[in-house]
């Protein structure tokens, strides 16, 4: 027969939630940086493939918006 038992089944260690925050205030700066950064991308090969800026113009544009959106960020 089952056996009844009043509290939890698996007792692990203590969750540490400093450590646990730490970790997800990380990954969403990742992500937040990394979205941006991919956007920015996205953008500037549209305007290096899409019209005749070329490949400089779309590079100094790709660092340009990434200083920009690192500090509004």
């Amino acid at each position: 027969m089952a056996e009844h038992h009043s509290g939890p089944v698996e007792v692990g260690a203590e969750m540490d939630y400093a450590e646990h925050d730490k970790t997800y205030n990380g990954f969403v700066t990742v992500a937040k940086y990394g979205s941006m950064m991919i956007a920015i991308l996205m953008l500037c090969m549209a305007a290096g493939f899409f019209t005749k800026a070329g490949l400089l113009f779309s590079t100094l544009l790709f660092i340009v918006l990434n200083l920009i959106g690192f500090f509004v960020l």
